[in-house]
């Protein structure tokens, strides 16, 4: 009982106290997202339904076309925060950077091994390459995984190529630069239409990982531990909106993903939304100790990592303790 009255008082103090910071000018900041998939759009709905500016952040929300340059922004300083996988973080500071997840918004590959319509089985992939967005990414490690889970060796039975964006995958796949490719929603269901056929659901096999999250450096949260929460914080709030409001989140992630297709667009809702949209996004061990596992192979400097050492859950675990988060889906 004495514990839950302290974590509501904190929580009454944090209110007054983003009460206070409103009426200030607001915090000026830039955040980058890294594909365009459904699975980015917290951020988004944030910014459209002025809930970033409720705690007191204009926030500019810049696209990237993958992780990499990302997380190459957020190292330079050019954003103080990324929407992206837990893998290009992990890693970046496995290589020195001085980075960290501070939320896992979802916890498994949300994605699909795609294949040209004469592709009919695994074993056809031999001597065929498979497009992803750029190496060191989520959907390189998806790639890896769909692969060895049809018992073939990435890089040496099936070629891995970059390609840029997930959209792009798309194309080549269309005019067979590549046979196979690793997308996530929307593409997928544009693939489809397209006569391409899904060989795998990687979401099907429940491995839990990093997927997407929010990502910002070490010093950030050292240094400016307030801006960390009230970003966190908006962050949350947009992930309610979203789950209570369906056509408010699919119009704006039409918004950004420049789509109109109603189908295509309740399909990327009901899958990352309400099927994998983790109301309390904590960052996971078993989750993060999985993208030190995969990266292990090819970084042998991940294999003694501790994966406590990737990310800090103390936001997520402050505003879940306070109640906060129940008290968005009454």
């Amino acid at each position: 009982m004495k514990t839950a009255k302290v974590f509501f008082s904190l929580f009454c103090l944090s209110q007054v106290f983003f009460a206070a910071e409103a009426a200030e000018p607001p915090r000026k900041i830039r955040m980058a997202f890294t594909s365009l998939s459904g699975s980015m759009a917290p951020p988004w709905v944030a910014r459209e339904v002025g809930i970033f500016g409720k705690y007191g952040l204009e926030v500019e929300v810049i696209a990237t076309p993958s992780g990499v340059e990302g997380m190459n922004a957020l190292i330079a300083g050019e954003v103080q925060f990324l929407q992206i996988a837990g893998g290009t973080t992990v890693s970046a500071a496995v290589g020195g950077a001085d980075v960290m997840i501070v939320a896992t918004t979802i916890g498994t590959f949300v994605q699909n091994l795609v294949v040209r319509p004469e592709i009919e089985t695994a074993e056809q992939l031999k001597g065929k390459a498979l497009g992803i967005s750029r190496f060191g990414t989520s959907i390189d490690t998806g790639a890896r995984v769909a692969l060895r889970h049809f018992g073939l060796v990435p890089e040496k039975d099936v070629a891995i190529v970059q390609i840029g964006s997930i959209e792009s995958i798309v194309a080549a796949l269309l005019g067979n630069r590549v046979q196979a490719g690793i997308l996530s929603y929307p593409s997928i269901g544009r693939a489809k239409k397209l006569g391409h056929r899904v060989l795998l659901d990687i979401a099907a096999l429940g491995i839990p990982y990093a997927s997407t999250g929010i990502t910002t450096t070490g010093k950030l949260i050292r240094e400016q531990p307030d801006l960390v929460r009230r970003y966190v914080t908006a962050q949350l709030e947009a992930i309610a909106r979203m789950k209570n409001d369906k056509p408010y989140a699919m119009a704006v992630t039409g918004k950004y993903l420049r789509l109109s297709d109603p189908e295509l667009l309740a399909e990327t809702y009901d899958i990352y939304v309400q099927k994998y949209l983790m109301k309390a996004p904590l960052p996971n061990l078993n989750a993060v100790r999985a993208v030190l596992d995969e990266l292990a192979p090819r970084n042998p400097e991940a294999q003694n990592e501790d994966p406590k050492r990737f990310f800090n859950d103390s936001f997520v675990r402050e505003l879940e303790s306070s109640g906060f988060i129940e008290r968005l889906y009454r």
